[in-house]
């Protein structure tokens, strides 16, 4: 299956594998805080990590609602739109990974900004279709 300009179907995989990723995040925090042995601080560190998660969570249910109203309309504002809070997640993912020590929270937010640079590219192609359909070229055939 090859998604040209489903703006709805790609945020539906950005939901799901950033909030996998977030789930991994989460709990590579959680084991780091609490592999010391201070109990207070792994409660709060655990506690921080699930608010992160659910804002996350919502943030991404924002954009996969977005993504749909865009593919659903064929609106080249909605999809307009997409891209600009898509830009400003992949922004927060790329920020993220630089500041951060962790080897898997650097490998998981690059593949966060993966995936938010290709919801990009696919609202991209739904705006430029200005509300029409995309088709493939035709393979002009020679007798």
């Amino acid at each position: 299956m090859r998604i040209r300009y489903e703006t709805g179907i790609a945020t539906l995989v950005q939901f799901a594998v950033i909030a996998g990723l977030s789930f991994i995040n989460g709990l590579a925090s959680i084991i780091s805080g609490c592999h010391s042995g201070a109990t207070a601080d792994c409660i709060t560190n655990a506690f921080v990590s699930l608010v992160l998660i659910i804002m996350l969570i919502v943030g991404l249910g924002i954009l996969l609602a977005l993504g749909y109203a865009a593919q659903a309309r064929r609106s080249a504002r909605l999809a307009y739109i997409l891209m600009a809070a898509e830009a400003f997640a992949a922004f927060i993912f790329l920020f993220d990974a630089k500041q951060t020590p962790s080897i898997i929270e650097r490998l998981t937010n690059f593949l966060s900004f993966a995936v938010s640079a290709w919801v990009i590219f696919v609202a991209w192609r739904l705006s430029r279709a200005k509300g029409g359909r995309i088709v493939a070229g035709r393979s002009h055939r020679h007798a």
